[in-house]
């Protein structure tokens, strides 16, 4: 099954072409696109967006508006912008006056009712682009984001919204053992405010967010009564999930997180972010493929540090890597349980931060499509 696609509902005059004084483009002569249109186009094209046109073209075929005056303008619109790779799923004209009431005209749903089935269309991300108080009627009717080409806001303004937003998410994880919540901001100034009532796990999670490069928030209250198991496992599902969901469908990440400058260093062929801590060292290697897995390799001299039992350590990352649909392998050796762990957390940072870097527009996959991509 298809995910559901990331659709823009696009206007045509006023929105695309220059809307002239009589609001009839019937003639080469009043033909003039809209500025910024192109280059706004193929940016949210180039981000996966599919699009659609849907205009109102009143008395369109009769004596008043006849059709061959209409084809010429809408094809001219249609070759150039083809040209510069942007095309239309579907181009939707209704030819209807406003006297007629019909529901095919906008603000009427009519003519993009087959977009609406569960399914169909992302509803989250996919958004209506106009320029009139009808345009943003449609959007609400369809239960979309609407956007208008309006004094202040143009092409590039509407571009910069659908596509430059921070990537930020919040969950809230309640069960009967454990109460937690978790807001990350992924492009945001490294912060962490952490408070789980286990203060060695409080400073590693600062560490992750930390080398991360991110931002996070999060407060758990757990059943330390019983032990420290729940808290530190529900809070690796609330922070994988949280993280899931921030990175959305991972369009334009790295993705992969390691650092291919270590590769002559070893001899096991493996490429990893390695850390150091003093004598002891953790090599983490990370896909953010959508897909989780998780592969530990070593032992800590101690049974606890700081009230983190040292066996919740690897039990903590495969929690995480199945929240946030992540394959990760992770390796340390070392005699101090406590850099032993340190360094855990900081190569995982490191490689998040790797993966979670943005380089391209494009989905890092041959598929078109990670396993993980949809917000959780």
């Amino acid at each position: 099954m298809n995910a559901p696609a990331k659709i823009l509902f696009v206007d045509r005059d006023g929105t695309l072409i220059v809307e002239p004084p009589d609001q009839q483009i019937d003639s080469y002569v009043k033909f003039r696109l809209v500025p910024g249109s192109i280059s706004a186009l193929r940016r949210c094209v180039d981000a996966g967006y599919e699009l659609v046109m849907v205009s109102n073209q009143d008395g369109l075929g009769t004596a008043s508006f006849p059709q061959d005056s209409f084809v010429g303008p809408q094809q001219l619109l249609l070759d150039i912008l083809a040209s510069e790779g942007i095309t239309f799923r579907e181009v939707l004209i209704d030819r209807h006056f406003a006297s007629d009431h019909v529901a095919t005209r906008k603000p009427g749903v009519g003519m993009v009712r087959h977009y609406l089935v569960d399914g169909v269309i992302d509803r989250a991300r996919s958004a209506v682009i106009g320029d009139r108080d009808s345009d943003l009627e449609l959007a609400a009717n369809m239960g979309l984001r609407g956007f208008l080409i309006c004094d202040g806001q143009g092409w590039p303004q509407i571009a910069s919204a659908l596509l430059d937003a921070p990537r930020r998410a919040q969950v809230e994880r309640k069960t009967r053992e454990t109460s937690i919540s978790v807001a990350i901001d992924l492009d945001a100034a490294p912060r962490a405010r952490i408070s789980t009532g286990i203060g060695f796990f409080d400073h590693m999670l600062e560490q992750l967010a930390v080398h991360g490069g991110f931002a996070i928030e999060l407060r758990c209250e757990g059943d330390l009564a019983v032990d420290e198991h729940h808290s530190v496992e529900d809070c690796a599902l609330a922070l994988g999930q949280t993280l899931r969901r921030a990175l959305g469908e991972r369009r334009g990440i790295a993705r992969y997180g390691f650092d291919p400058s270590d590769l002559p260093q070893r001899n096991t062929g493996a490429i990893a972010f390695a850390v150091p801590m003093d004598e002891s060292r953790a090599d983490v290697v990370l896909d953010l493929s959508g897909r989780a897995g998780f592969v530990f390799s070593g032992s800590f001299p101690r049974e606890a540090v700081g009230g983190l039992p040292c066996e919740m350590v690897p039990h903590f990352f495969h929690s995480l890597a199945d929240a946030l649909g992540a394959t990760l392998h992770l390796r340390v050796v070392g005699s101090n349980a406590h850099h032993m762990i340190e360094a855990c957390f900081k190569a995982m940072g490191r490689a998040l931060r790797q993966a979670i870097r943005i380089e391209s527009t494009q989905i890092p996959s041959s598929k078109g499509v990670l396993a993980g991509g949809a917000a959780a």
